[in-house]
Parts: structure tokens; sequence; C-alpha cells
């Protein structure tokens, strides 16, 4: 079976504000382009969501997987095996856990290696991850819902 690579890319207009996310996956002569955007979250979940969305878009298990992307947020919490942590210890005190766990449930699936790109350097396919996810972000018809039930939690507890 032949590698799988996927590149990857999260926006946010605000921080929270309005986001996206865009992916695009190849392999061998085949492309897929996926995005979506979202009223209300942050860039680090769109970035960890691109991930997870392209890595739940392959149909074979055990593929061997070539993830790039710009987030040194993603990338170094699983190459730096920060996350294994992060799991250890139930999350405590970290963000993300919902996208984090649902994370963790597919990239064990499959054969994933990180690799870190420079974003807004040239590189085509980043570049075009970009275009995809800021483009969801600037009309988001989606809720999410992880992040905007946590800070209905926050909220309660003032």
């Amino acid at each position: 079976m032949p590698q799988i690579i996927i590149y990857t890319d999260g926006a946010a207009s605000g921080n929270p504000g309005r986001g996206g996310y865009g992916v695009v996956l190849t392999c061998g002569q085949y492309r897929k382009e996926l995005s979506e955007g979202f009223k209300l979250t942050t860039n680090n979940r769109m970035e960890l969501l691109a991930v997870i969305v392209g890595l739940e878009a392959l149909k074979n298990l055990g593929s061997d997987v070539l993830v790039y992307s710009d987030s040194k947020y993603v990338v170094d919490a699983v190459e730096k095996h920060w996350l294994e942590g992060w799991i250890q210890k139930g999350f405590k005190g970290k963000k993300n856990s919902d996208l984090w766990m649902r994370f963790w449930r597919i990239y064990k699936r499959h054969n994933v290696k990180f690799n870190w790109v420079k974003g807004h350097d040239g590189i085509a396919l980043n570049e075009r991850c970009d275009f995809l996810a800021t483009t969801a972000a600037q009309s988001p018809t989606n809720i999410d819902t992880g992040y905007e039930n946590l800070q209905s939690d926050n909220n309660l507890a003032l």
C-alpha cells in the first residue's frame, strides 16, 4: 500500500472566533480536499481537527501516513510524546482534551509520522490548506460543540 500524505492547516479569525480547517490528502495520483468552518473556536482546535479529519478519512487501517502541519502545538505534542503524558495525567490542566482523545483513537489505527513545515513559506499544498481553512472560517456553518460546551461550563462556574 503506498504512503498517504496529508497536509493540514487550521485558522481562526479572532482567537477565539470564527474558524476553519483545511486538509489535502494525496496518495499516488489521487487527491482529496476537505474543509469546514465553525462559528466559535480557536486556532489550535482547528489545527488539531484538521489532522483528525484527515486521518478519519482514510479507508484502510494500518496505513502509512505522513502528516505535514505548520502547527508546533500538534506536531510537538505527538513527536515529543507530550500527548502520552497528558493522557496518563487525565489531561489535567490541558486544553482540547476532547479533540486529543479523538485524535489518539484514530492515530493508533495507522502508522503516522509528522513533519513540521513553516507556514506561509510557499509550500504549495500547505498554502492550499491555508486557503481552504481561511475560506471555511469566513462563512462558518458548524458549531464546535466541544469548545462551546466548555465555555458554557466555565461561565456557569463563575
